[in-house]
């Protein structure tokens, strides 16, 4: 979840721009004159590029620099969130088991970090669950690889109220509040870009980062275990209104400082 009052990192404002663009590659000069805008010296945005090229999560060419890696790969799963298409659920639910007792640091990180993607929830150390009515496409394939690697799954019903159980692993009504939250930020941002748009553009794209992380975090549970469902529709909706705005005015900031 991205935190409204800290500050991004060049880091993070590069690959945020870039996962937001069509097609995902700029010019350094553009991505180091955006950075600015946010405070970030010239020489932090270009150690940031380098360090991203050498990651993996960028390549660079004549002076462009595209999203690549692990990186990239979260491109289509994100535009997927914000259309999200969903099998009917048949009230089963999807449980993914650890298979070994002993595994490195690493290998922990990495499963924890591929199921928060693919909107699973710890029932308890090493056993993860969610319904199942997300298709491969909510999440990028190497989170799957992660997940399928170290896990065994299986297919099952709860004995006990479903409801409950998605309440306690989801908490969907907390992540509605702060979804109802984000898309009044979202309405007042878009508003605001109407008007000066230079001076607000650093916060409406730090707004935007910010809905754009938890529309990616939506656990996204049938319309019968939560109040989350119509939440996310609205966020999402509104979302997409802001960047139309935004994109045009992110346009013209560019051409005013080309």
């Amino acid at each position: 979840m991205l935190d409204l009052e800290r500050p991004l990192g060049a880091r993070s404002l590069i690959a945020s721009l870039l996962l937001r663009s069509q097609p995902p590659r700029m010019r350094a000069g553009r991505l180091v004159q955006w950075c600015g805008l946010f405070g970030v010296s010239e020489g932090a945005a270009r150690v940031a590029l380098s360090r991203m090229v050498d990651r993996g999560e960028l390549t660079s060419s004549a002076g462009m620099y595209e999203l690549a890696g692990r990186v990239g790969g979260r491109r289509r799963a994100q535009d997927w969130s914000l259309n999200p298409r969903l099998p009917r659920w048949n009230r089963d639910w999807r449980l993914a088991s650890v298979t070994t007792t002993t595994r490195p640091a690493t290998e922990r990180g990495a499963l924890r970090d591929a199921m928060r993607r693919l909107r699973m929830a710890e029932l308890r150390e090493g056993t993860w669950t969610r319904p199942d009515n997300v298709p491969r496409a909510s999440a990028p394939a190497e989170a799957w690889d992660v997940a399928y690697a170290q896990c065994t799954w299986w297919t099952g019903r709860p004995d006990n109220d479903p409801v409950a159980l998605a309440a306690t692993l989801f908490d969907p009504a907390g992540w509605a509040a702060r979804a109802d939250r984000l898309r009044t930020r979202l309405h007042r941002v878009t508003a605001g870009l109407d008007h000066a748009p230079e001076r607000r553009l650093a916060d409406a794209f730090a707004a935007g980062a910010a809905a754009l992380a938890h529309v990616r975090a939506d656990p996204l549970l049938p319309a019968a275990l939560g109040p989350s469902t119509e939440a996310g529709d609205a966020l999402r909706a509104a979302y997409r209104a802001y960047e139309a705005q935004f994109s045009e005015a992110l346009r013209a900031w560019f051409r005013a400082h080309a």
